[in-house]
This record gives structure tokens, sequence and C-alpha cells, in this order.
């Protein structure tokens, strides 16, 4: 690969990223602090393939005019020698840009959320809810205080929380939001199972507005023995997919 092919690669990289990062696509990969970051990653790339192509187009021009060194193009005496016709296999390595661009996945959703095991964990604290009726709330911060709290700061209260559609193979529905560390490569599942006035016909990805209560009801995730609780639901309604469908409420 010369340089002007790895420019271009650079270029194509760089705006990548750019594009992930202004049209909230980077959203499907990775968490929403991390875009300063991505911006600046992508500006970088960009200026530094602009900076590269302006140095070998110099370089070109200086060999016209015959003022090049011939380091290693030419016999030594400053004349070219026989080029050498570049592998077009290394723009093979743009087609992944092109993939993320153009066919982007999804974010994760319920087949990700019934193979894999509940990450619920033991919040340190919890903050006191905001006054209102229902409160809105995070899905995980009411995993948290339903099992972890045992209900005691959601007695009386109604809540409302947002999250996807999954179905255990046994028919158990759950409300599931992926929380993240970092990117979608650590993302795991939070599930909250519903019982109640629960839709007669839910699809699985599809995004749901629960609101309900607080049910001591709970049970353990088949595949990790983790704990789920679950919320007794007097209304759902669909909704469209949220802008960052990754719950960043994580408790470490």
């Amino acid at each position: 690969m010369n340089r002007q092919t790895q420019a271009a690669v650079l270029l194509l990289i760089g705006v990548a990223l750019l594009h992930g990062a202004l049209t909230d696509l980077y959203l499907r990969y990775v968490k929403e602090g991390l875009r300063p970051l991505l911006l600046a990653a992508g500006t970088l790339l960009v200026v530094t393939a602009l900076a590269t192509a302006w140095y070998e187009w110099r370089r070109a021009r200086r060999e016209e005019r015959g003022t090049g060194t011939g380091t290693g193009d030419g016999d030594g005496d400053g004349t070219r020698g026989h080029a050498h016709r570049e592998s077009r296999v290394s723009w093979l390595l743009v087609l992944p840009l092109f993939a993320l661009v153009l066919v982007a996945p999804p974010a994760l959703g319920s087949y990700s959320a019934t193979h894999t095991g509940t990450a619920l964990q033991q919040p340190y604290g919890y903050a006191e809810l905001p006054a209102g009726d229902p409160v809105p709330i995070g899905l995980v911060d009411y995993a948290g205080r339903a099992f972890y709290g045992h209900g005691r700061s959601l007695e009386g209260r109604s809540v409302r929380l947002t999250g996807f559609v999954a179905v255990t193979p046994s028919g158990t529905p759950y409300l599931v939001r992926m929380a993240l560390n970092c990117c979608a490569a650590d993302a795991q599942p939070v599930k909250i199972g519903l019982t109640g006035n629960i839709p007669p016909v839910l699809q699985p990805n599809a995004w749901l507005e629960v609101t309900g209560r607080y049910t001591a009801r709970r049970t353990r995730d088949p595949v990790n023995d983790g704990p789920i609780p679950f919320l007794r639901v007097t209304a759902a309604r669909p909704v469209p997919t949220p802008r960052d469908p990754y719950d960043e409420t994580w408790n470490n």
C-alpha cells in the first residue's frame, strides 16, 4: 500500500468516525459520553490523511522538476526506476466502513437478552425519587430498588419506565435495557418481569413505555441465576426506539 492509498484509507476512516459521531450512529456502539473522543479521533485522522496527501503531492512535483532525491524509486542517480504496480487488495480495508455507514446493524435486542444472563448489581445507594405520579425512572434503577432495596423506596409510588420486550421460551415477558460499561461489546441486559395488565400480544424487540407499581414477586434468570424483579403493570403503550437504546445507569 503506497502513501496515497494510506491517505485515502485514513480519510475514509476519519470521515466514517465523524459521520457516526455527528449523526448519533455511534450510540449503537459506544456510550454517549465518548462522543468527544470520537470527534477528536475522526478529526485527527482526516487532518493526517490530508497532510499525507499534501506531502506526497509536493514530493511528486519536486521529482517532476528533477529535484527528487531518488530514495528508493530510482537507480541512485535521481532518475525514476521501474514502478511497481500497487496491489488493489488493500482497498478491501474500506469495505467495513461502507457497511458501517450504509448497512449499520441495529442495537442489541431480545436475542442477546434471552441468551445472556441479567447483569443487575447492587447499587451503592438510592437517590430520593422526585415528586409526581407516575414518576419516570430508569429500568436499571427500578430493578435495583425492587430487588436489593426490597421495594421500600417504591412503596405507594407509581413508576413509568421504558424498555424493549423479550419473551422467554416459557412465555414470561420481560422488559429489558442493555447496560453499557463502555461499548456494545460489553453490553449486558438488565431484565424486569412483567405481570398485571400486560398487552395480549407482545412482539420481541418492540419498545414499550409501561406504568406500574412495585410487586414483591421475583425470579432467577435461568441463564446465570441472576435476580429478576417484577413490575405489576397498570398501563402500557408502544413507543419508538429511543435515541440512545442503551441504559447507562450502570452501578459498578
